[in-house]
């Protein structure tokens, strides 16, 4: 997929495909030139042989990855340059109308930046009628896939905390890192990654907006976002500011206090929207009865009682009311030295020895032809 061939044999993705009961082949799909154009769907299926005889007829080899929804398109896992990197392959198709804005949103924003709690974008092809996007692996999935419906091990206070501050310094980096500042607009658990070391990535940049002036507060833009999470002065005025990436970001927080999705109607009207109960129940002294089972006995009140104050100002109807992505970080950070000193016996906690975050952020920005992830001057191929 593109003229350079010394650059294509860099690039290879491998599947697992089950051939028989108990056995299993790795077929191996290297980009590469094409002689014809794509332009039909099922176009990429193969016979595969092992020892001159056929094995599987017709292989669909993105059927067979398990790709999960996620943005403009599906998500599988490959691997690069000989199988010493793992990448996660997002692949949408014009032909199926699949978020081509979106497509062009998320390439845009993440060839200009660069952070640590942001995913890296390692590559892109818009060719042939195809949209794929290749990032680091996370290989610890998704926030949510470790919150409820889950098979995984729970997560402590202290992970929980460790992970949302993470997240804060990403959006906080959106927000007052970069010019002009971006919204996200689609904040929620899915969209906040784990890698390896637990280290929180912000994820699927499809939505993002800029704020085009230095002296523009908001911009006034059709509603897009995730309804269970979505900012209620956006949904009626259609007003879009980084105050509506707060109160998604609160919707968040509840959830991974909770341990439960922000919406859930098999639950008794009052407590379908998530949002709406934890606040009833905060107004009411009930807090402690909604919190995650897996986590009584691992919180200390003064850092439930920090977490969950800055959460309801974060959940605030009016915008001006809530407080910034900076000052969020910097409650969740007290919030965290409060349970590490109740973990370690101590009592007292000067809450002024951690700094503030309402100026600029000292994270890198790549712009122009710097070097981003492993590209320079990204080119579709």
């Amino acid at each position: 997929m593109g003229p350079n061939a010394s650059v294509n044999l860099k690039y290879n993705l491998t599947w697992i495909v089950t051939v028989d009961a108990g056995l299993f082949y790795y077929v191996r799909l290297h980009f590469c030139e094409i002689a014809y154009p794509i332009t039909q769907i099922n176009m990429r299926v193969f016979d595969v042989f092992i020892n001159n005889m056929t094995a599987v007829q017709g292989l669909d080899v993105i059927a067979h990855t398990n790709g999960g929804g996620i943005g403009f398109g599906k998500v599988y896992r490959g691997q690069m340059d000989g199988g010493s990197a793992s990448v996660a392959v997002k692949r949408g198709s014009r032909l199926l109308n699949q978020g081509v804005h979106e497509f062009r949103t998320e390439i845009d924003m993440l060839s200009k930046l660069r952070h640590r709690h942001l995913v890296s974008l390692v590559g892109y092809c818009d060719e042939n009628d195809e949209m794929i996007l290749v990032y680091d692996y996370m290989a610890k999935g998704t926030l949510r896939d470790h919150l409820y419906k889950t098979q995984n091990q729970p997560l402590s206070w202290k992970q929980r905390l460790e992970i949302c501050i993470g997240a804060a310094r990403g959006f906080h980096y959106l927000h007052t890192g970069v010019k002009p500042s971006i919204i996200h607009r689609d904040v929620k658990t899915t969209n906040i990654l784990l890698d390896e070391k637990w280290v929180a990535k912000v994820s699927d940049f499809g939505l993002c907006k800029a704020i085009p002036e230095l002296d523009c507060t908001h911009v006034s833009t059709a509603v897009k976002g995730s309804f269970r999470y979505l900012d209620p002065e956006y949904f009626w005025k259609q007003k879009l500011t980084d105050k509506s990436d707060v109160y998604s970001f609160g919707v968040v927080l509840f959830e991974v206090l909770c341990g439960r999705p922000a919406l859930d109607r098999s639950l008794p009207q009052e407590q379908v929207s998530l949002s709406n109960w934890a606040l009833h129940c905060k107004q009411n002294d009930m807090i402690d009865q909604i919190i995650d089972p897996n986590l009584k006995g691992d919180i200390s009140f003064n850092s439930l009682e920090k977490f969950v104050e800055i959460v309801e100002k974060c959940l605030a109807n009016q915008g001006i009311e809530r407080p910034s992505m900076g000052n969020v970080l910097w409650n969740l950070e007290v919030a965290l030295q409060m349970h590490s000193n109740f973990e370690m016996g101590e009592s007292s906690f000067d809450p002024t020895s951690i700094s503030r975050y309402e100026g600029m952020t000292s994270s890198i920005v790549v712009n122009g032809d710097s070097v981003f992830s492993d590209l320079r001057s990204p080119k579709g191929r």
